[in-house]
């Protein structure tokens, strides 16, 4: 349970329980979020509180045999908010059906707002004392499920950013235009790398922006709240009291304003930001061009109006903003409607005036069901004003519109080495060869860790687990089952077919499996002396290729071996009356089946992680055989200000980096292709039930 990974099944049952209280409430999907929130919020600050409590207690003064009691400014110190009794999320899942929950619930926010001014009047209170109080209780249980109290790492982090995806799926505020998407966030703020000093987002929403940058500080073992400043424009009152508590369960502030960016400017960091990153507002045609047309943060004049006096498309208002905001070392990241990278007039205008200046810095295409709400694709768009020398006249296109992990059917993401893979490009097109390296070795060494998680490795719950042998053993467990009853029958029954093929292929299986074990031993002792040039890598992937197709061989094994079992079962049920034998002992086999499929499962998913990681490597090293930046057909390209301006000024990646030519698919997955399918199909058995619960309600509202 350590790792985020694992946390999938958890969030699907707490969202599908808290979702489901619901119809206890008079809430409609739009107003229940906001109180479900809170109580997401106030877990997660009792899960950082207790996180940081042991180690501020251990260092607390001492005097006169008294230690200091605990107080707010220690949990400051470490990213944490500090809570009162009253509002430790333990003490109010312990209240009873004869206490009053909605009252303590509000007594524990007005606590944390006393102690926080700036969430004074941001966190629910009213709200609560709508929901019945056997419902609250059942509410407050539901998200403390003894599991997660195992946990380490930001999981309830975690929790909360899928809270704010589900709400933003069901279109519970603003049609979900609060909410980007974690990967393109990720990705933003990972190409930005904000290290430290202003951070704006115009824009701001839930305030995933900021969230996002501080984990990059984080990752740099820096402490954000040192480091970074934030400040936020969001014209709506209720996504700013979401976007406070984002900001507080993270342990961070933020100052941010309401307002209507288009006009307002409240926070006067014109030319002053370090970094800007948003997430605006597509293709709106609504904005007054006369309140804006002398906007100092309109370097290159409106883009366009209409008879209405309207400008055509505020896209290039928002690109004009970013760009101003940016001070002369400043950086900028945001998602963009894909047709502002083409689009003709006195927007395209702009766009060549941004080229023709150098701080253009790189375009990422990303393919359309990234958003939880839109399905339409869109670009990242990456401004530097402090670009080298040397890339002032060129602008890196990457095309990542074939990289993504289907999610749901209506949902794709990036995997986490999918977007690791993105930023190694980036890295090569910066000059940071070492970054590269560094990843592809950590692949490698990823490869070989799997290798010998199929051996010997550690279950969520920290106990030791053998994959594989507990796979073999489970498997010798299910065929001694069967034994007794074998040897009532004659050798050329029904079963002596799938019998013959069962005995042929378990020692081959266990002989392999003693090979792969022998072969990673090898190169785990290879790697012990393994030097980390680019040549050196290289040849370590090639070296790992055998071991990689290995583990895929095996795969195939495993279930081949366990399907041919099963077959053996049903062969003797079927066509040798089994049941009918007192040397078939039912319960027996139908345990050991069960055991040795949970076995398999787990065997398999272990042996995929090898080949999955060398994977990672060989595409990398694949494309980059220099570790040097290079274009590669259908991903990236480094595009000259000239083929620009030949383009009409398009920074469309895909019109500069081509197709990828068509090859054959060795690395085809029937396994993942049939994952697909089914992920397809829950989605569309989902559709179809939602829609006839709708259905019948509206019979029933008609009286039919």
């Amino acid at each position: 349970m350590a790792q985020l990974e694992h946390i999938e099944a958890i969030e699907k049952r707490l969202w599908t329980a808290a979702d489901t209280l619901r119809a206890n409430s008079n809430y409609a999907s739009n107003e229940y979020f906001l109180p479900v929130m809170g109580l997401i919020f106030l877990r997660h600050a009792y899960s950082r509180f207790l996180t940081v409590k042991g180690a501020i207690e251990g260092t607390l003064p001492t005097r006169g045999g008294k230690t200091r009691p605990l107080a707010k400014e220690d949990f400051s110190q470490k990213s944490a908010i500090y809570l009162q009794t009253g509002a430790q999320f333990d003490h109010l899942v312990a209240l009873t059906d004869s206490d009053d929950r909605a009252q303590a619930i509000i007594e524990a926010m007005e606590s944390i707002e006393t102690d926080y001014e700036n969430l004074r009047g941001v966190l629910p209170k009213s709200e609560y004392q709508e929901l019945d109080n056997q419902v609250l209780g059942q509410l407050l249980r539901t998200l403390n499920p003894d599991e997660l109290k195992r946990v380490s790492g930001d999981v309830f982090g975690r929790i909360y950013e899928y809270f704010l995806t589900q709400f933003a799926d069901q279109k519970a505020h603003d049609a979900g235009e609060f909410f980007t998407p974690v990967s393109l966030v990720s990705l933003i703020a990972h190409v930005l790398e904000p290290e430290g000093g202003t951070v704006l987002d115009p824009a701001c929403g839930s305030g995933g922006m900021f969230v996002q940058s501080a984990r990059f500080v984080e990752q740099q073992h820096e402490n954000p709240v040192e480091k970074l400043t934030f400040y936020g424009l969001e014209k709506n009152a209720t996504t700013i009291r979401l976007a406070k508590m984002n900001l507080a369960v993270h342990g961070l502030e933020g100052d941010i304003q309401k307002a209507i960016t288009y006009y307002e400017d409240p926070h006067e960091l014109l030319g002053k930001a370090d970094f800007v990153m948003a997430n605006p507002p597509f293709n709106v045609d609504e904005i007054d061009a006369d309140k804006v047309k002398k906007d100092p943060r309109l370097p290159f004049g409106l883009p366009g109006t209409n008879k209405k006096g309207k400008v055509s498309n505020g896209n290039y208002v928002w690109i004009s903003y970013f760009y101003s905001y940016l001070n002369e070392h400043g950086r900028g990241g945001f998602v963009m409607s894909s047709q502002a990278s083409s689009a003709g007039r006195d927007e395209a205008k702009v766009r060549q005036k941004l080229v023709e200046i150098g701080d253009v810095d790189l375009m990422i295409a990303i393919r359309s069901n990234f958003f939880y709400t839109r399905t339409v694709p869109c670009e990242l768009w990456f401004l530097n004003r402090d670009k080298p020398h040397e890339h002032r006249d060129k602008v890196l296109m990457i095309d990542a519109r074939n990289i993504y992990r289907k999610v749901t059917r209506k949902i794709y993401d990036f995997s986490p080495e999918q977007e690791q893979n993105i930023f190694a490009i980036v890295w090569l097109y910066r000059g940071q060869t070492d970054k590269y390296l560094e990843l592809v070795a950590s692949y490698c060494l990823r490869c070989l860790n799997e290798g010998n998680g199929c051996f010997t490795a550690q279950d969520d719950d920290g106990r030791q687990i053998e994959p594989l042998p507990s796979f073999i053993a489970s498997l010798d467990t299910l065929q001694d089952s069967l034994r007794p009853f074998l040897k009532t029958l004659p050798a050329h029954s029904p079963h002596a077919e799938v019998l013959k093929e069962l005995d042929d292929a378990s020692p081959t299986f266990k002989s392999d499996v003693d090979t792969f074990q022998k072969a990673l031993v090898e190169q785990q002792a290879a790697w012990k002396k393994q030097k980390t040039t680019n040549g050196e890598l290289k040849k370590a992937v090639d070296r790992l290729a055998p071991l990689a197709e290995s583990s895929r061989d095996l795969v195939k094994q495993t279930d081949l071996i366990y399907k041919l079992t099963c077959r053996l079962i049903e062969a003797c049920e079927n066509e040798c009356d089994a049941r009918d034998s007192e040397a078939w002992i039912n319960r027996d086999i139908t345990r050991a089946r069960k055991a040795a499929d949970e076995a398999r499962q787990l065997a398999v998913e272990q042996l995929k992680q090898v080949r999955y990681f060398w994977r990672q490597a060989h595409w990398l090293t694949e494309r980059f055989p220099e570790a040097k930046l290079r274009d590669v057909e259908g991903l990236v390209k480094l595009v000259s200000k000239a083929e620009i301006e030949a383009n009409d000024w398009s920074l469309t990646p895909g019109r500069y980096v081509g197709v990828a030519p068509e090859e054959v698919d060795e690395d085809f997955d029937f396994e993942e292709v049939l994952r697909d399918i089914h992920i397809e199909l829950e989605g569309l058995n989902a559709e179809a039930m939602q829609l006839s619960a709708t259905i019948k309600k509206n019979f029933e509202e008609l009286g039919v």
